[in-house]
């Protein structure tokens, strides 16, 4: 009797298999089309190398700019006097190494209880 229960189970597998694929109802046959019209073609144009040149300075100018600013608002910071026994506070009580605990009292200006709050926030 098994071997008579696998056959018809081979039977009905091969009635649902036709080997064709379902055909599945097209919804969006235009999506192609729509998004054509949509995306905007630019035509390729060549870049003038004084156009090149000036950008380049502009962003050479930027980050110069960029870096200064950065090295003296590090000079500012530097001239805040903090506290050691403040630093060690900072450090035991938020699990945060040295440098970090010295740059949030730097950056407010030695005040304890703004490096905290800002610090948890």
């Amino acid at each position: 009797m098994a071997a008579e229960g696998d056959v018809d189970l081979e039977l009905e597998a091969d009635e649902n298999c036709t080997g064709k694929p379902v055909e599945k109802p097209r919804k969006h046959d235009s999506g192609a089309a729509d998004l054509e019209r949509v995306t905007d073609y630019a035509e390729e144009k060549e870049i003038s190398s004084s156009d090149l040149e000036t950008a380049m300075s502009v962003i050479g100018d930027r980050r110069s700019r960029e870096q200064k600013a950065k090295q003296e608002r590090e000079r500012e910071l530097a001239k805040v006097t903090i506290k050691k026994d403040d630093v060690e506070l900072i450090m035991t009580e938020m699990e945060i190494p040295r440098g970090v605990a010295e740059r949030s009292l730097r950056e407010h200006m030695g005040n304890v209880v703004e490096a905290l709050i800002a610090l948890t926030n």
